[in-house]
């Protein structure tokens, strides 16, 4: 395919009317449950599910990649200039015949276009959300009680999916270059992030529960938490997108080694090709290998955080259930970490390993935007007694 195809708009607006459609159906299920409810409660049902199609959207994503799919349709944003696999049929069958293992078959084009199918829905569901918050903006101008979310957390997270929806066309146009890819990922989480402040922010409101007062020491422990935890995000897109997962086949050790040849500075050589360096050489092993270890390192660190920050949330009655959420998920991180490793990258260990990345994310975010340090007056009824260990 030549340059100048890469990019087709031609089937953009169809593409788009696929996305509506499909948002459509979440919508009606939410007017339909909730017609009797107040407009908030209809936004904050509304942001939840949106949030949950973020989840599923990032997981399908992580499928996509994981299977090889990502150039099922070597163009944006259709598929060789269709809407859909079907018009395509003929392109694609000929790329198949050329190459019967891809990157470009029927099954693998069917797979990308509905990745995008969900994406433009989402997009979709997000730009009704930012909608309704400028209207209720401006219905309660001069009231005394507001919304709790500020119509520029919507506006931003449409704005944050339509960059989404860049990296997604630059993820195929530029060949899945690695670095586009790593940072797709993490703007998925991103975005799943910006959705779960909104929905935590409508749900205290609907309850009238305000955030929990936790000490200064807790608060701190919660943000080291979800830095490690982006940090972490960002090792494991690069291990994915550059397929270092395999370079250590073992554990604890790597090729029976605690310190395996690594080159670090070929490994974490950023803007380059996919299996490049930037001298257009072919990417070493030990580069690979320094990937993969660099991830497994921070693993540690990273596992012995959430479990302290799991252990004292449990110390707080209000904040309980994101202790329980944190310890399962950093429980199944764990083990589909292992099972990527010792079990040759199976592709449901994998996807389940993005997955609990991204429902971490949302659960420290909970647990942020669930809280607040408590001040002096503040009553301290919600505490355990040993949660002042932490204190500041």
């Amino acid at each position: 395919m030549s340059a100048q195809d890469l990019y087709d708009l031609s089937p953009l607006l169809r593409l788009l009317l696929v996305g509506t459609l499909l948002a459509g159906g979440p919508l009606a299920w939410v007017w339909l449950r909730n017609r009797r409810g107040t407009p908030l409660r209809r936004a904050q049902v509304l942001t939840l599910l949106t949030l949950f199609l973020t989840f599923d959207l990032v997981l399908f994503g992580a499928f996509t990649r994981l299977t090889d799919s990502g150039l099922g349709c070597p163009d944006w944003p259709g598929c060789y200039g269709h809407a859909s696999p079907i018009g395509a049929s003929v392109s694609i069958q000929a790329a198949q015949t050329a190459m019967p293992t891809g990157p470009v078959t029927h099954g693998k084009a069917w797979v990308e276009m509905v990745h995008r199918y969900l994406a433009s829905s989402v997009g979709f569901l997000i730009l009704v959300l930012a909608i309704l918050a400028w209207r209720r903006w401006s219905s309660d101008k001069g009231k005394a009680t507001g919304s709790p979310v500020s119509p520029w957390w919507p506006t931003l997270t449409l704005i944050w999916v339509c960059i989404q929806g860049a990296f997604g066309a630059l993820t195929v146009t530029m060949k899945l270059f690695p670095a586009i890819v790593t940072l797709h990922l993490a703007g998925g989480v991103i975005l799943l992030v910006l959705l779960c402040i909104q929905a935590v922010r409508y749900t205290q409101f609907e309850s009238g529960r305000p955030p929990v007062g936790i000490s200064g020491g807790g608060r701190a422990l919660l943000w080291m938490g979800a830095i490690l935890l982006a940090v972490q995000v960002l090792l494991g897109g690069w291990v994915s997108t550059n397929y270092a997962v395999l370079a250590c086949s073992e554990f604890p050790r790597c090729q029976g080694s605690w310190w395996p040849l690594m080159n670090w500075q070929q490994g974490f050589e950023i803007w380059r090709e996919l299996g490049m360096t930037g001298a257009a050489e072919v990417i070493g092993f030990s580069a690979l290998t320094a990937i993969h270890y660099a991830h497994r390192l921070a693993a540690y660190l990273v596992l012995a955080v959430l479990g302290l920050l799991a252990w004292y949330l449990n110390r707080i009655p209000a904040l309980r259930i994101q202790s329980r959420w944190l310890a399962g998920l950093t429980g199944l991180q764990l083990a589909t970490g292992l099972s990527n490793v010792v079990l040759d990258w199976p592709l449901v260990a994998a996807v389940l390993h993005t997955g609990g990345a991204a429902a971490l994310a949302v659960t420290l975010t909970w647990a942020i935007a669930a809280s607040r340090v408590r001040t002096s007056t503040q009553a301290l009824s919600n505490l355990n007694p040993s949660e002042s260990r932490f204190s500041a």
